[in-house]
C-alpha cells in the first residue's frame, strides 16, 4: 500500500501521495523554495494514523513549482422585467506544489 496523506491547507483538504503535483491556495514564496505542511489530519500507509485532530509530529514537505492564477470565471446576475444584468469575472490565485516527502 502506497503511503498517503491529508493536509489541510487554505481552508481545504487535500489528500497527497509523494510526487504528486497539487494546485493549492496561494502561499508565499518563489518557484524552487520548499514549503512545509504542518496540518497533517490522516497519515496512512502500512498502519494509518487518525489526528484528532491532527497528526503530532507528522509533517508533509513539497516544493512550490510555481505561483500562477486560475482561468476566468464569470458570474452574470439578472433580473427579468427589471432591466437589470450586471457581469463580472474573477480569477483566483493559487500555488501548485510537488510533494516530496510525508
Amino acid at each position: 500500500m502506497d503511503n498517503f496523506a491529508i493536509i489541510a491547507s487554505g481552508g481545504k483538504q487535500y489528500p497527497v501521495t509523494v510526487g504528486q503535483k497539487l494546485k493549492v491556495e496561494k502561499l508565499a514564496g518563489e518557484a524552487g523554495d520548499t514549503v512545509t505542511f504542518d496540518q497533517v489530519l490522516l497519515q496512512g500507509g502500512a498502519s494509518t494514523k487518525v489526528g484528532t485532530p491532527l497528526v503530532a509530529g507528522a509533517k508533509v514537505t513539497a516544493t512550490i513549482l510555481r505561483q500562477a492564477r486560475a482561468k476566468k470565471v464569470h458570474v452574470y446576475k439578472y433580473h427579468s422585467k427589471n432591466r437589470y444584468d450586471k457581469t463580472k469575472g474573477h480569477r483566483q490565485h493559487f500555488t501548485e506544489v510537488k510533494i516530496e516527502s510525508l
